[in-house]
């Protein structure tokens, strides 16, 4: 049998379990406030040169590099249309019987 509560109690219990919710977060929300610079950097002075991190040259290399390959690739892939083998086939079988491949419009 469940427990018994006066109902008086209930909407106070209720009140109390919403005040004392938990979020992931272990807390309210939390953000990094805008600097107003792009991705958070500040610019470098005058007359000196941005440090790259040493994740970029390789993401560089990785994904341009990619990119080249599948251009490559995809460039010399084989033709596997379906219409390709059909005229294939279509000027295989002519030639089989003897007519002429060659278009020659009627006058």
């Amino acid at each position: 049998m469940p427990p018994t509560l006066p109902i008086r109690t209930l909407p106070s219990r209720i009140s109390s379990n919403i005040a004392r919710r938990q979020y992931a977060s272990h807390g309210a929300p939390q953000y990094n406030e805008p600097t107003g610079y792009l991705f958070g950097e500040k610019p470098p002075l005058p007359g000196q040169k941005r440090k790259r991190e040493e994740w970029e040259l390789i993401f560089y290399w990785g994904m341009f590099g990619s990119m080249a390959l599948a251009a490559v690739g995809l460039y010399y892939k084989p033709d596997t249309s379906i219409q390709t083998w059909a005229l294939k086939e279509a000027k295989a079988r002519m030639e089989a019987r003897g007519e002429s491949v060659e278009y020659k419009p009627s006058k």
